[in-house]
């Protein structure tokens, strides 16, 4: 008969084993009813956040023509109800500062646009750009904005959208989030105004002086250009404030 020691010894590499086969098992078989039969390292499985932004900006945009079409529709009864000349009056004075009415007139374009990604620094002496130098961000699309309003611009636009008060950029990457519908650069934004005020308006900026700082240095577009013609049309969105309120107050 061997010592107890020595069968013990023997036995515990195998129930050792056992165990290690049975934990095995169970991984494949959470696997196998966790994936349903697909690849659960694929990228396919996984919609990028940048996908999803466009996705849902296709779906504003269709919701923007619907609201559009029924703002339409809500201008017209109020048309045919003005039949008071005094609250026709208030309307009128202060549709134009809402951005209600559409403007046309002399103005200019300013275009910014991303940088090559494997952009460079072009000045001696400065570092070399990291991918956050090499796009275009939202402060550098509001620098622009605040300098035209102060510059006297009647309207302003960015791409095909018409901007109030209470219009906000977002940028999300390299993409630019305005009244929910995704745009990628180059971005355009149009002023109605005086082009020699406001060519002044972005000369003197800080926000605009930043940016052409990285236009030197790495490369970001920007161009702007005069226009004897610009066409701003009205806002057709919704123009109530949101806000936060305490609970209880």
């Amino acid at each position: 008969m061997r010592p107890f020691g020595t069968t013990w010894r023997a036995i515990v590499p195998r129930l050792s084993a056992l165990v290690v086969f049975a934990l095995a098992g169970l991984l494949f078989w959470i696997s196998a009813d966790t994936s349903h039969g697909t690849n659960l390292r694929s990228d396919a499985q996984m919609l990028r956040l940048s996908d999803v932004i466009r996705d849902q900006g296709r779906r504003n945009e269709s919701a923007q023509q619907d609201l559009s079409r029924l703002q339409k529709d809500v201008d017209s009864l109020v048309q045919e109800q003005a039949n008071d000349p005094q609250a026709r009056g208030r309307i009128d004075a202060v549709a134009d500062p809402a951005g209600v009415t559409p403007v046309s007139g002399e103005g200019l374009t300013v275009t910014l646009t991303d940088a090559p990604p494997d952009a460079k620094s072009r000045v001696p002496g400065v570092r070399e750009p990291t991918a956050d130098d090499l796009v275009v961000h939202q402060q550098d699309i509001q620098g622009v904005v605040n300098a035209l309003w102060s510059g006297g611009a009647r309207a302003i636009q960015i791409m095909d959208q018409r901007i109030v008060a209470t219009s906000a950029v977002r940028c999300v990457g390299n993409t630019l989030i305005l009244h929910g519908r995704v745009y990628s650069p180059p971005y355009v934004i149009s002023a109605v105004g005086d082009t020699g005020a406001l060519r002044r308006a972005l000369e003197q900026s800080k926000s605009v002086s930043n940016y052409t700082d990285y236009v030197e240095a790495f490369g970001l577009g920007w161009k702007v250009e005069d226009k004897k013609r610009l066409d701003a049309p009205g806002y057709t969105g919704p123009l109530g404030l949101e806000y936060a309120k305490v609970s209880g107050t």
